[in-house]
């Protein structure tokens, strides 16, 4: 096998070919950022946590292919991943998904006691999360709070401390993670129920687009609530209101539970965390 051929199967591996999970896991983050840093965070704090998302997510692609290396066989859409198919070891993927977790260990080095203890845990909830749909009913939740852990992370690299906002935000991001990955799970549903796989499509039932929809409410609830806790300006509100509006759409694709609208619906939350994004750099810049 050739240089190219081996580092097309590690993207693939990581996802770095499909950029969508690490937008997911991105913009929550860079809302911890800026908020952390009153709309001017350090540009190192910028790159540190950028590129830590970025190792950290593909370290969970490599774990969850390994994981799940005897389920995605039985599923068509996944049996030609590389770990399943065989064209990269199963230990090859854990020595891969180590290396990528120790680089981004050694991008907060710099950064405070606080952030580096806060780390431990982030690392366990990525490295456990492909695990859990084998016994937690609703694994999306878990999904959430591992893809957020960024949040605390930022307030602590930049404040010495995490308060109670950043707890809120992480909440926030643990609905809309149950709310996007519901879209996604709609997909699977018929193969997840074969394989006795949990998936929160499946424990919401035929309530599922009902929940999704609660769960963007909530979230955008609770983005409100911390809008206010952070003393932010009715420009954060308009990208709430925008990302609102990106929901409801969500809701016409997603309410008829066609495969491919509820892919669509998933991919498209990438808009639905950058308009709150926006939101938050807009509302600092022009104060």
């Amino acid at each position: 096998m050739t240089f190219a051929e081996r580092l097309s199967l590690y993207m693939q591996l990581t996802r770095l070919n499909r950029p969508i999970g690490i937008l997911l896991l991105l913009w929550p983050t860079l809302w911890g950022v800026w908020i952390a840093g009153s709309g001017a965070p350090g540009w190192h704090i910028v790159l540190i946590f950028t590129l830590g998302t970025v190792l950290m997510r593909s370290s969970g692609c490599a774990i969850n292919d390994y994981a799940d290396r005897h389920i995605d066989k039985h599923v068509e859409r996944t049996r030609e991943r590389p770990v399943t198919s065989g064209r990269i070891s199963h230990k090859e993927a854990l020595w891969l998904a180590a290396v990528l977790a120790v680089i981004s260990f050694l991008l907060i080095l710099p950064l405070n006691t606080l952030t580096k203890l806060l780390s431990i845990p982030a690392v366990f909830l990525a490295a456990s999360y492909p695990f859990t749909k084998r016994f937690f009913v609703i694994p999306q939740a878990y999904l959430g709070i591992a893809f957020g852990f960024g949040i605390p992370m930022a307030f602590a690299a930049q404040l010495n401390t995490v308060p109670p906002v950043a707890w809120l935000l992480l909440i926030a991001n643990a609905f809309w993670a149950i709310a996007y990955d519901t879209e996604y799970a709609m997909v699977d549903r018929d193969d997840d129920m074969h394989l006795g796989i949990h998936s929160s499509a499946l424990l919401f039932g035929k309530y599922d687009v009902a929940a999704v929809m609660i769960c963007y409410a909530i979230t955008l609830g609770l983005l409100a609530w911390a809008g206010q806790m952070a003393q932010l300006g009715w420009l954060y509100y308009a990208g709430l209101l925008a990302a609102s509006g990106i929901a409801l759409h969500h809701y016409t694709l997603i309410k008829n539970r066609r495969t491919d609208a509820c892919f669509k619906a998933f991919l498209h939350n990438n808009w639905f965390g950058a308009a709150v994004f926006a939101g938050v750099v807009i509302d600092y810049w022009l104060r």
